[in-house]
C-alpha cells in the first residue's frame, strides 16, 4: 500500500505475484508516459521523469521497458493520453481515503472507484472531502547503512527537509513537496541512489480498526489498488499488530 510503511508486515498478505507485478509495470509506465510528456525526454531535465524512473527501479523493471516507453510517449502517436484525477471519499468506520489515478477515460474510472466504495461499505465523496486530514509531501529513504543518523540528519537540513525519521533499518527524510526534487537530488548527490522516493500523503490521525473492520477496509483497498487506472491508495487507519497478524494468515 501507497505510503504505509507500517503495513510492511501485510503487505505480501495475498498471492498473484505475477498479475501484481504486471499492475506494479503497467502503473509505472503510465506513469512514465505522463512524466514524458509533461517536460524533456531527458531525465536530467526533467524531475517528474527522474522520479518515475526511480519508481521503476523500485519495481526491478528492466531498463529496455523503460526506455521503450519513454520512446513510445514521445514519439510519432504518443499512445494514449492519461489524465491525472483524484477520488476522496470514506470507508468502513469512517476510514478516510485519498485515491490518486493516471486515466485514458474519467468515465469508466469514476464509475469503478465510486463502485468500489459502495460495495465495500464506504462512499465516495467530493474533492478536498477528506485531503484536508493529510499532509501532502515528499519522502526521501536510505537504508541505514549508507550514513549516520547524525550525518543524514545534518544532510537533510542542508538539503531543506523539514524532518528525518533514522531506525536500524531505514533513514526517511521528509520534506515540503515543492522542495521534493531539490531534496533528493541533494541527497543522490551525497549519498547515492535513494532505495525510495516519492511524493506521499500522511495522515494526520489515523482510526484503530479491530479485525472485522480492518478486513472490510484492506478488501475495498485491494480492490482500488487492483484497477488498472488506479496509481496509488492512501488511508488513515492502523491496525494493532495483533491484528495485522492475524489478516496476514
Amino acid at each position: 500500500m501507497a505510503g504505509h510503511s507500517q503495513f510492511k508486515n501485510i503487505m505480501h498478505r495475498k498471492g498473484a505475484q505475477d498479475a501484481r507485478r504486471a499492475r506494479q509495470f503497467a502503473k509505472v509506465i503510465r506513469e512514465i508516459t505522463v512524466a514524458a510528456r509533461s517536460g524533456l525526454p531527458d531525465p536530467a531535465s526533467n524531475p517528474r521523469l527522474r522520479a518515475a524512473i526511480s519508481a521503476a527501479r523500485e519495481v526491478n523493471m528492466p531498463k529496455d521497458t523503460v526506455e521503450r516507453a519513454i520512446k513510445k510517449a514521445t514519439g510519432a502517436g504518443g499512445g494514449d493520453d492519461y489524465v491525472e484525477v483524484r477520488y476522496e471519499g470514506y470507508g468502513p468506520a469512517g476510514v478516510a481515503v485519498i485515491v490518486e489515478a493516471l486515466t485514458d477515460n474519467r468515465n469508466r474510472t469514476a464509475s469503478d472507484v465510486r463502485a468500489a466504495f459502495s460495495k465495500h461499505g464506504g462512499s465516495l465523496g467530493e474533492t478536498n472531502s477528506v485531503s484536508f486530514m493529510f499532509t501532502r509531501l515528499g519522502v526521501v529513504t536510505y537504508p541505514a547503512s549508507v550514513a549516520s543518523e547524525d550525518e543524514m540528519l545534518e544532510a537533510a537540513i542542508e538539503a531543506g527537509a523539514e524532518n528525518v525519521e533514522s531506525s536500524a533499518e531505514t533513514h526517511e527524510v521528509t520534506c515540503p513537496i515543492e522542495s521534493f526534487f531539490a531534496v533528493r537530488d541533494a541527497l543522490e548527490a551525497r549519498f547515492g541512489e535513494p532505495a525510495s522516493a516519492r511524493l506521499d500523503w500522511r495522515p494526520g490521525t489515523v482510526v484503530t480498526l479491530d479485525e472485522d473492520k480492518g478486513r472490510s477496509l484492506l478488501k475495498l483497498v485491494d480492490v482500488l489498488e487492483e484497477n488498472d487506472d488506479v496509481q496509488a491508495v492512501y488511508a488513515n487507519f492502523d491496525l494493532p499488530d495483533d491484528v495485522a497478524e492475524r489478516l496476514s494468515a
